[in-house]
């Protein structure tokens, strides 16, 4: 019995033994795996987080927001915002969009930038005037929008304060943009068309949504909102006042004698069929539009030249 007794003292010594032994190696493990997860992880998420900016620069660009946003003319900073805009209804300011906190749109979580481009409206709840292409950018994916918002919040704030706008009367009160949203805004995201190819859909969607081209190449009525019934067909009474082309394929005023090479051409590099180059405000939307994968710029041409095409002789000023 003795023996036995110490036997099993022996064996038990020898069980604890091991127990302390492994119980170190098995903590190295379980931090190894940790380690390994973690590392894995970041490497993912940063992975991903360039993927957002590479594909949010790409939608920045497409929908020229340092255009608007950007005082140029007076070597402004990046998207701090005070490039006036001559409207029929006043003079707008573009504002700052950069990240900072105080005068930009720092504190702008992704709700409020969604709603912004989806609703037109502030987060604090105010309508925006429809100079800004809300109208366009509703039809924008949540995606396309979050990663647009992901390349603006990468760029250097500015604390610079935004110009107030010069409204004539009585444009000026917001309160009155809800009225013409419920008369004019069509909110909501891009739908697919069915039977049509991905090529025009994926034009339809750079054309009608990003780039926006409709919201200087579409003519508008009295109170400002487009005339779906030219969409495309040029005015003559463009931003601050210029001439915007007609761009349906009608043979005689628009571009109907136009090859889908010869408009890609155009938005790639500003060459014009005729061996001359695109003038005006047509130089910053090609600059940005050289920006685009040949692959989209064959989309976007073939969605315009399947518009319906709209007689309208535009005048030159």
């Amino acid at each position: 019995m003795h023996i036995r007794l110490n036997f099993f003292k022996h064996s038990a010594i020898k069980k604890r033994s091991r127990v302390t032994l492994w119980r170190p190696i098995y903590f190295l493990k379980s931090l190894l795996l940790a380690f390994l997860f973690l590392t894995c992880h970041n490497g993912y998420a940063s992975s991903e987080q360039k993927e957002n900016l590479s594909r949010g620069q790409y939608l920045f660009n497409a929908a020229g927001c340092a255009g608007c946003h950007t005082d140029v003319k007076n070597k402004g900073p990046l998207l701090a915002g005070g490039r006036a805009l001559d409207t029929p209804f006043g003079r707008y300011f573009g504002p700052n969009i950069t990240p900072d906190k105080t005068y930009g749109i720092g504190r702008w979580g992704k709700k409020d930038f969604i709603r912004a481009l989806r609703k037109g409206v502030s987060p604090e709840g105010s309508h925006y005037f429809p100079v800004f292409p809300y109208t366009s950018f509703t039809k924008m994916t949540d995606r396309d929008i979050l990663d647009l918002r992901a390349y603006i919040f990468s760029l250097e704030p500015i604390a610079k304060p935004n110009i107030p706008h010069q409204i004539n009367f009585p444009f000026m009160f917001r309160k009155l943009i809800y009225i013409w949203k419920f008369l004019f805004f069509d909110e909501g995201t891009f739908k697919l068309k069915s039977g049509e190819t991905d090529e025009w859909n994926r034009g339809a969607y750079l054309t009608e949504a990003i780039v926006h081209c409709g919201e200087c190449h579409t003519p508008r009525n009295l109170l400002g909102a487009a005339d779906r019934s030219k969409t495309m067909a040029g005015t003559s009474e463009g931003p601050n006042g210029d001439s915007v082309p007609n761009i349906t394929p009608d043979l005689k005023t628009g571009i109907g004698n136009w090859s889908q090479k010869e408009v890609v051409e155009v938005l790639k590099i500003g060459i014009l069929p005729d061996g001359d180059f695109v003038g005006g405000a047509m130089t910053e939307v090609t600059d940005n539009t050289a920006n685009l994968t040949d692959s989209d710029l064959h989309a976007i041409a073939k969605y315009l030249s399947s518009l319906p095409a709209i007689k309208n002789k535009v005048t030159v000023k």
